[in-house]
């Protein structure tokens, strides 16, 4: 991975064989980055992502391995009791050109990842909520 910082953004190259979250974090832990948006697009052998099941309270993934293009990543970071916290999503095709997306769990790079951070200027923490079973943003 390497990135360059312009203004309040971080252009991010996410190489082949890393995952995308753990790439990410490392950036923000780094730069001491608090709040930021994500956009991104690129090329990934292995995804895992899913969406929540709101009864059950937990997230339910499939793993997609192949030749499989990036469509969007989008998402956030911020913090949770101080710490990094990651939050992103998926759209991704495979070679067929089916579309498939969801709370992204896992994404290992095949080609390139190319990602730009928007830091934003402030700190939203997140606090986990009971009744519905998320960390929810926390003002």
């Amino acid at each position: 991975m390497e990135y360059k910082k312009f203004g309040n953004q971080y252009v991010v190259r996410v190489d082949r064989g890393e995952e995308i979250c753990e790439q990410l974090k490392a950036v923000a832990q780094k730069e001491k980055i608090k709040l930021a948006y994500l956009t991104g697009i690129g090329a990934a052998g292995k995804i895992t992502a899913g969406v929540f099941d709101t009864r059950e309270k937990m997230f339910k993934g499939h793993t997609w391995q192949g030749d499989l293009e990036i469509v969007s990543i989008g998402g956030n970071i911020n913090t949770m009791d101080g710490e990094t916290y990651t939050h992103f999503h998926i759209s991704f095709s495979d070679e067929a050109g089916n579309v498939f997306g969801g709370h992204l769990t896992e994404a290992v790079i095949s080609g390139t990842g190319e990602l730009v951070l928007t830091e934003i200027d402030g700190i939203v923490d997140r606090k986990y909520d009971e009744e519905i079973g998320l960390n929810l943003f926390k003002f």
